[in-house]
Formats: structure tokens, sequence, C-alpha cells
């Protein structure tokens, strides 16, 4: 293999001829190799969509040759194009902050434009990797701004796939709008409700989750680029952070906006934590709706049986012919998954000192866990679950019979005591809460049916005690 020298402060090393990357990202791959993973190559992308915004700013504030700056951007647009996708090497679990993340995409950009420059990789005479395509930046507003991009991104894309699952579950809370069943506190018979109420309480909860996400998205729309260091500035020219904004509104459309006091923005990760804590509410009610699930389809001769999961696979190695919920299940281990993300994210924003947190890196891969796998979960959870979820209506017909919770709605009519007694002898014999009443002549089977009837056994009603 050919190679090239190249020197910083701790001496020369040999970079192959063909790498795009330099010095700096050889000596960090070789010192962090811990986990044989990097940052997701797209945050790589991001990365150098802030370099095409910055290049801009330089540019436009004269702080570049227009033969610089063209030969950066485009370099920039090809590795957010995914065009060098090989060139970066970084182990998620690096030196605090990202630094060598960014300086791996700072040679690669740098070594790129060289090349379209008709000059030799590693000539930093010419176009220097600090000197020139950072210049007016730090790794400490570079990197959270490429995790924000990231979000934003992601974020639109798990609130689409959301939507999806609301709708769905809109349209079986209408399939199933007539059918009665057992309402169940504690695990135990109570007040009636129709599956379609169900259904609907989910399509609610995905709906208030989507609304959540959406208010802390537009926590992530203040970038501090162009802050530097620490957040003040230094170095870096004073229109610089307008101008690479305005050329970041126009790479993705987004609102970006500048940040109102650089300094926390540069310091404090909470909005990031916002994030994902927002995830953490959304995978709560996940789980309890696969939970719920799972329990509804148990049986199906010794549990609820009230729905059927689609059969995905066969569900056991010894038993012929047994199903399990498999979609629920899996969307409940990537719930808890996501909830271990989210404490890492917690720990990694606490662990903030003074003027920086250092837990970027971790920060970042935890949240685009969360964002990847929970995305990819709830897609498969809404195509291959809910929208093939078939009722046993005359299972739940016969628990709508049976309920205990049937005593309830008889209390304004016969009182309390007098309900209680036929819970007992309903239990005791064996014998629905509509045949008790009807024999022991508390009720006409008239009167009955009116107190029974649909609408007023899942609604608001007057409670005419007179009937």
């Amino acid at each position: 293999m050919a190679y090239r020298s190249e020197q910083d402060g701790l001496g020369k090393r040999k970079i192959p001829s063909k790498a795009l990357y330099g010095i700096n990202t050889m000596r960090s791959s070789e010192t962090f190799n811990i986990s044989g993973k990097t940052l997701p190559v797209e945050f790589f992308h991001a990365i150098a969509e802030v370099k095409i915004a910055t290049a801009y700013a330089n540019c436009k504030l004269k702080l570049l040759s227009q033969t610089k700056c063209k030969a950066i951007i485009r370099a920039a647009e090809e590795v957010a194009g995914g065009k060098w996708d090989d060139q970066f090497l970084i182990d998620v679990f690096q030196s605090g902050a990202g630094t060598p993340t960014h300086m791996n995409v700072n040679e690669v950009i740098c070594n790129r434009a060289l090349e379209l420059l008709k000059k030799k990789k590693g000539d930093y005479k010419v176009l220097h990797p600090n000197n020139d395509i950072n210049a007016g930046q730090s790794t400490n507003n570079v990197f959270p701004t490429a995790i924000k991009i990231i979000v934003v991104k992601k974020m639109k894309t798990l609130i689409d796939v959301l939507t999806n699952l609301e709708k769905s579950f809109k349209k079986k809370s209408v399939e199933f709008k007539s059918i009665l069943k057992s309402g169940r506190t504690h695990l135990q018979d109570a007040v009636p409700i129709t599956l379609g109420q169900e259904f609907r309480a989910y399509a609610t909860s995905i709906n208030k989750n989507i609304k959540r996400l959406q208010e802390t998205e537009k926590e992530i729309y203040e970038l501090n680029i162009g802050k530097n260091a620490i957040g003040t500035g230094i170095n870096t020219h004073p229109g610089f952070t307008k101008l690479a904004i305005q050329k970041l509104r126009q790479i993705h459309g987004i609102q970006w906006k500048e940040a109102k006091d650089p300094i926390y923005a540069t310091s404090n990760l909470t909005s990031l934590l916002n994030v994902a804590q927002s995830i953490q509410l959304l995978v709560v009610d996940l789980n309890k709706i696969a939970n719920d699930l799972r329990l509804l389809n148990s049986g199906p001769t010794t549990g609820f049986n009230e729905i059927n999961l689609p059969v995905t696979e066969a569900g056991s190695s010894i038993m012929p012919g047994k199903v399990n919920p498999n979609i629920a299940e899996m969307l409940n281990m990537v719930c808890l998954h996501i909830m271990g993300n989210n404490e890492t994210v917690n720990l990694a924003v606490q662990a903030g000192q003074l003027e920086l947190n250092v837990m970027m890196p971790l920060i970042a891969n935890s949240l685009f866990d969360s964002f990847d796998i929970g995305t990819k979960a709830i897609k498969t959870f809404d195509k291959k679950c809910i929208r093939g979820i078939k009722v046993n209506k005359k299972i739940c017909e016969y628990y709508f019979e049976k309920s205990l919770g049937m005593a309830t709605l008889l209390n304004p009519y016969i009182g309390y005591e007098k309900a209680t007694e036929v819970v007992e002898e309903s239990v005791k014999k064996g014998k629905s809460i509509r045949e008790v009443v009807l024999e022991n002549k508390l009720m006409s089977e008239k009167d009955l049916d009116k107190v029974l009837n649909y609408k007023n056994v899942t609604s608001p009603n007057l409670c005419n005690r007179g009937i």
C-alpha cells in the first residue's frame, strides 16, 4: 500500500495515500478502538452540512478566498451526499465533546477539497483542516448543531410514523364501536365499555405524544454555531453566526435561530434531554398499549381472548400450533431499551461541568438509537399488528353479560347494598347479574333493558331512578 506522510505536534505518521482522513483521525481511530461502532454516517453528513454553511459565511465575509470556499463547499456537499462514508473511523466512545469525530470530518473535507484544487492530499499549507475548514468554529458548537440537525430530521420521521399509528387506532375504534365488553380495573371486572372506546383512547394517547414531541422540537431550533469554545464567539466575525444560520435554513427548510444566550447553549444540553424524555413518555404509553393488547389477546382458552392479534410466525419450538403476541412483545423490548437510553442521556446531561458538557458523543448515540429503533418498531407494530386485529365478538358479549361490574349500573335503582347482594349471589350461583336481578324480581325485564341499553352503559346518563 502506498502512503503519504503527515506531521502534528506528536510527530510524523504514515497515512494511506488514498485516504481522505489525516493524522488526527489516524491517531484517534487507534486510540479509541472501544466498541467498533461509529456514530451513524448521517451524523457525519450533518457536520458536512454545517461546513457548507460556515464556508458560505466565511466567503460572504471575505475571510476565505472564493477559490477555497468553493472547493470546501463542493467537498462538503459530497460528504453530505454520502460519497465518502468509508472515511469516517472514529468510535462512539472517544475523546469528550466529539473532537475526534469533528476533526475526522474536517480532514476528509480538506483533503477532498485539495484534490478538487488539483493539489496533493496532506498539503495543508494550501488548505488546512483547522485554519480553513474549521474557520470561525469549534467542536463545541459544530457538534451540538449537527446533533440538532439529525434530531429534527428524525423527529419528523417519527411523527409521520406515529400519525399513521394514530390513524390505525382511530380506524379500529370505528370498526369496534358497537362491541360491548367488560371494563377492568385492578384486573377485576368493572363497568362496561366498548372495544371501540378502548382503541379510541389509544389513538388519543398517540395524539398527545405527537403534540408533545412537536412542542419539544421547537426548543431544538436554537443554535450556537459560531460562538466557539464556550459561547463567547472568540475568533469569530460578528456577522458569522447570522450568515451560517441563514444558509442552514436554506439547506434544511427549517427556521433555525441564533441562541439567545450562547454561553448557556454551549454549556447546557437540557434541550436534548427534553427530547429524550419526550420519547420516554411516548414509549411508556406504547408499552402500556402493547401490554393491554397482549392481555386482551391472551388465551385462547385460558385467557381473555377478546381479540386476535395477527399471526406472523410459529410461537413455540415444542408446542405445536401455539402462537404468541410477538409484535407486541417486540415493542415491549424496544420500549424498555429506549427507557435505558433515556437514563443514559439523563446522566450524561447531568455530567456537564462549567462551560461545556463533554458527553455529547454518548448523548448523540443514545438519542439517535432511540429514534431509529423506536421509529422502526412503531412502524412494524402498526402495519403487522394493529391493522390486522380481529375481535372475538361472542367472547366480548359473554364477558359483558357475566361481568360483576354490571351491578354498578343498578346502584341508582336498587341501592348499593342490594346491588352488593346481587353480586354475591351471582358469584355464588354462577349466574349473570341480569339473571339474578330478574329471578329476585328487583326490576322488570323491560326496565332492566332500559338500564342496560348500549348508550346508558358506556356514556354519561341521567340516572332516572324512576325508570
